[in-house]
């Protein structure tokens, strides 16, 4: 029995070395498959329809209208090419204003200005995090006054929130300026009984990794009016006149989806109200850890729709919770947990420098004080435990 004696020693010290391994890194935000995907990639490869064309195509986007309730959909490469095509088809010209909220990523209003359009930044309600609808109204009457209104308004889902498009839009009519809904973040939220987006001109959707459902990346183009997708699928498709050979009368973009990835996409989709479900319940158990520690509060929910929680985002006071919120992000991330602050406004972004405003001080304290936290659909229980002890021991600390 002599011999088992070094293989008990080994096995020991194994033990011990494995209770020394830190336990894995938990990500913010993590694709999560449904376990169908393979089988979609190889049906595509099978069938040979491997570029953007096909029936895998055709699928998604039946699926995305399905999911939105947005009639004509285009699938796109990426929610960035969605929007710069709402642009294109809404003739935004240099010099033209492009207003949006200040708290949102710079995706939202980056295709416009790349096209020399100027952007304008509004403030946001406290209460939902989106666009706020007062404000827009009194800056709208200010600009017809000044005889220089907006040639766009984009209004933006925040953290699957959906904006108040109903007041958006009611403010813009008035005035006869078009709306455009960036729902990147908006996938599955309903606003008054309705997908977000719906009620815009276009909505621009984003299947990015680390979005509820993705397809590995791409985006899509919405519509209710099939006239404003004919016209995104022509340029998506580099602006080719019909002709045997090359030709070209304006020029467009190579901004169509892969079939293979629209595959992704549409077996994700599938999965999109469980995840919602489970985001929300994820929410739901991180409030109900961390609401009685001192200077901790969460994102509310806008009493207009159901939200996604893509996000589960808070705020952070440090008067009374001891810390501030990067403190409390690199306490995190030490102990290997990503949590990010939330979005920096544009307007103080270095690229918008020079950028008109209105308001902002919502969108200031937003940023600093908010930070969002580990929210994947895989995301296992003692893993988010071990995210709320980090955050209730700093407070204790």
């Amino acid at each position: 029995m002599t011999f088992l004696a070094p293989l008990r020693a080994a096995t020991c010290a194994l033990e011990g070395l494995a209770a020394e391994v830190p336990p894995a890194r938990i990500h913010l935000s993590p694709p999560h498959l449904t376990g169908g995907e393979a089988a979609a990639l190889l049906a595509v490869l099978d069938s040979g329809w491997v570029a953007p064309a096909g029936p895998a195509i055709a699928e998604f986007e039946a699926a995305v209208a399905a999911a939105t309730g947005f009639p004509h959909v285009l699938a796109t490469a990426s929610g960035t090419a969605a929007l710069h095509l709402a642009f294109r088809v809404l003739d935004i010209a240099p010099g033209d204003e492009v207003w949006a909220p200040g708290f949102t990523f710079v995706a939202t209003v980056a295709p416009a200005v790349q096209m020399g359009a100027v952007p304008r930044f509004l403030d946001v309600d406290p209460a939902s995090w989106t666009l706020d609808p007062d404000l827009l109204r009194a800056e709208l009457a200010a600009a017809a006054r000044r005889g220089r209104l907006p040639r766009a308004v984009v209004a933006v889902d925040i953290y699957g929130q959906a904006a108040d498009l109903d007041g958006i839009l009611a403010a813009c009519d008035r005035w006869g300026v078009p709306v455009v809904s960036d729902s990147a973040e908006g996938l599955g939220a309903s606003m008054r009984g309705r997908h977000a987006g719906r009620g815009a001109r276009v909505a621009a959707l984003s299947f990015n990794g680390n979005k509820i459902v993705t397809a590995g990346g791409g985006g899509a183009f919405a519509a209710d009016d099939p006239v404003l997708v004919a016209r995104a699928r022509h340029l998506a498709h580099h602006a080719k006149d019909p002709a045997p050979h090359y030709q070209h009368s304006v020029t467009g973009h190579s901004y169509a989806l892969s079939s293979l990835l629209a595959a992704v996409g549409t077996v994700q989709l599938a999965a999109l109200a469980p995840r919602v479900a489970a985001r929300r319940a994820l929410f739901d158990r991180y409030r109900d850890a961390l609401s009685d520690l001192p200077g901790i509060s969460f994102m509310p929910e806008a009493p207009w729709g159901t939200a996604t929680r893509w996000l589960t985002a808070m705020l952070v006071r440090p008067d009374r919770f001891g810390m501030d919120r990067e403190a409390l992000r690199q306490r995190l991330d030490a102990a290997g947990i990503e949590s990010r602050p939330v979005w920096k406004p544009l307007p103080d972004q270095p690229a918008f420098r020079d950028a008109p405003r209105a308001g902002g001080a919502v969108a200031a304290a937003l940023f600093a004080q908010g930070l969002c936290l580990p929210s994947g659909n895989g995301l296992a229980e003692a893993e988010q435990d071990r995210v709320i002890a980090v955050i209730r021991g700093a407070c204790l600390a």
